[in-house]
């Protein structure tokens, strides 16, 4: 609002943000130390309104503000498009971990480190970011003292297996290379090497 005087009340440039100000790319900080879009504009104004007319400001200051806050909104802005995608390929990596053995590192009550193997049997995404719960050898999941499915951040991984699988995959790998190694032996000794080795 501005007063009689035609300034605006410092009181104004002070209040607690509007809804428009929760917009993404537009958000004021909690500590009141750094200006939005809508207070830098508003300030902006009554630097304008309120500037001496006989010695007026020069218009490239102004020009230069605004074109340096839009770099800073874009740059606000692409960070939060790279943290949406950091998330996303994050929840995709860890799908793919699913059937996977894995050791993670884990801490007890007592502040003793070790280590745990597992399968991954689920993924679940708290505030986007990705745990997975996971089967002992006995097939039942580590469970919490209440019986619940632990969940374990992909920063707890120390390795990653095949799980079960593994020997049959293994098994696969070898018939598919020697097959191919047989093939492509016929016309290079370089292939021939290879499937023999």
């Amino acid at each position: 609002m501005v007063t009689a005087s035609g300034t605006i009340p410092v009181s104004q440039l002070t209040t607690p943000p509007n809804p428009a100000d929760q917009l993404p790319g537009t958000q004021s900080s909690s500590s009141g130390t750094e200006l939005g879009p809508n207070g830098f504009l508003q300030l902006l104004t009554a630097e304008m309104m309120n500037q001496d007319p006989t010695q007026p400001q020069d218009p490239t200051q102004s020009v230069t503000q605004l074109a340096q806050f839009s770099a800073l909104q874009y740059q606000q802005q692409l960070s939060s498009a790279f943290q949406a995608f950091q998330s996303n390929f994050s929840v995709l990596q860890a799908s793919s971990l699913v059937g996977k053995q894995v050791t993670v590192g884990v801490t007890d009550a007592q502040g003793n480190s070790s280590s745990e193997t597992g399968t991954i049997n689920t993924i679940e995404v708290q505030n986007g970011t990705p745990y997975f719960t996971m089967l002992q050898a006995n097939g039942q999941p580590y469970v919490d003292n209440n019986g619940n499915p632990l969940l374990f951040s992909l920063s707890q991984i120390l390795g990653i297996g095949n799980g079960s699988s593994s020997g049959s995959t293994g098994g696969t790998g070898g018939s598919t290379g020697g097959s191919t190694g047989g093939s492509t032996g016929g016309s290079t000794p370089v292939g021939g090497s290879t499937g023999g080795g």
